[in-house]
């Protein structure tokens, strides 16, 4: 076990009891989300595990050692710790901040050199950028580095305050794949503070719901949709998340067309109308070599460039919106919806393309949902009508074009 927290309570001077009894086991390599009403301490208990608050009694132990006795700098030092506004030093160049801990653990020159490229590559994002300052980046390029700088210093543990809250839904998705994977592959232990329930569910191996300082669910993702343990806990997930969460619902791997229309970033201008024309469509989506998404291309993209021999990535635009195979058709009904897009692309849990989904395939399942009254021979309206019905009308109850 990397971490318990015992019979912990935070109480302030005036008497306001901000988690109260506190109990907790989180074994290496879990993915915890604390997620919980404003005020209800999800926040306050994760601050106590590298003490940047005190608790006033229980015990933290990290490696079986209690926290309390430790030196709190050298403990904050030994814990990777991710905030929304990334933390990252502005008067610093991207490897000197990476390279922080690292150096004030006393790592040589050369040993934080290496490891500020190793960084900055599980960042997805070019070597070139360590020499440019936070100010040059956007600000989800800002974040991934944020990230990585926690994992820097080869911590096991990674504490990570509501790091995704002020992003736009394209780049936190993006992220939010990108700490994925990081857990997964390094296999770090990660307690992540969220308000968002989609954010919780998807990332975490367990989730602690937390209400008034105290829990009210520890559990799995799946144990808790199938399985909530009061009426709040009910009202928190919401009542669409769990329709989709019963066995019955269809995902998208289900509907998905299997075969869509791509190419890679070094074919050209000319091999692009070629295979539009060819496949009757006006967009392509771009993949790597490795079949991993990178973007699309579409027809008013094509019809800017004049030079026949210009390579596909010169007009790529990287800023996709794509759904996981395993995604429930219900969500992605709404998302279309939302977006007004003709088609989605499909990629498994490595990016990798593996199918599309047309709004025009979606439009027969609403349609069927909000029309397809079933006579006496007929079986009830499934869960999957339901929810897609909800999606529908929280549109205006019009069918999509």
């Amino acid at each position: 076990m990397l971490l318990s927290m015992e019979h912990l309570r935070k109480e302030y001077p005036n008497g306001k009891i901000a988690v109260d009894d506190f109990n907790l086991e989180v074994d290496r390599g879990e993915f915890i989300a604390f997620i919980g009403t404003s005020g209800s301490g999800k926040t306050t208990t994760m601050r106590m595990i590298n003490r940047m608050l005190n608790q006033t009694s229980g015990t933290i132990k990290i490696n079986g050692k209690d926290i309390s006795k430790m030196d709190p700098v050298k403990l904050r030092r030994s814990i990777g710790y991710v905030i929304q506004n990334t933390g990252l030093m502005p008067h610093m160049t991207i490897q000197e901040n990476i390279e922080m801990v690292p150096k004030l653990l006393g790592w040589s020159k050369e040993k934080r050199e290496e490891q500020a490229h190793k960084m900055i590559a599980l960042a997805q994002l070019p070597d070139e950028m360590l020499q440019r300052y936070p100010g040059e980046l956007s600000g989800g390029q800002q974040q991934r580095i944020g990230v990585v700088r926690a994992l820097a210093a080869d911590q096991e543990l990674i504490l990570m305050d509501e790091p995704f809250g002020a992003l736009d839904p394209i780049t936190r998705e993006s992220l939010q794949d990108l700490v994925k994977h990081l857990q997964r592959d390094l296999g770090k232990t990660f307690i992540f503070v969220t308000h968002d329930m989609d954010e919780a569910l998807n990332l975490s191996t367990k989730v602690v719901i937390m209400s008034q300082g105290k829990q009210v669910q520890v559990d799995t993702p799946e144990n808790i949709l199938r399985h909530p343990a009061n009426e709040f806990v009910t009202n928190l997930i919401g009542e669409e998340r769990l329709i989709r969460a019963q066995p019955n619902i269809l995902t998208v791997s289900q509907i998905m067309l299997t075969n869509p229309a791509a190419i890679t970033p070094d074919k050209t201008l000319e091999d692009a109308i070629e295979q539009m024309h060819e496949r009757r469509v006006d967009t392509l989506l771009v993949t790597d070599k490795d079949n991993v998404l990178q973007g699309f291309v579409d027809l008013d993209d094509i019809n800017r460039i004049a030079d026949a021999h210009t390579p596909v990535s010169r007009f790529t635009q990287d800023r996709v919106f794509y759904v996981k195979a395993n995604a429930l058709i219900g969500d992605t009904v709404d998302r279309i919806l939302k977006k007004g897009v003709k088609n989605v692309p499909v990629v498994d849990e490595d990016k990798h393309l593996v199918g599309i989904v047309t709004r025009t395939a979606l439009v027969d399942i609403v349609y069927d949902a909000l029309h397809g009254a079933p006579d006496a021979n007929e079986k009830p309206a499934s869960p999957i009508n339901a929810d897609i019905h909800a999606a529908a009308t929280r549109e205006g109850g019009e069918m999509p074009q």
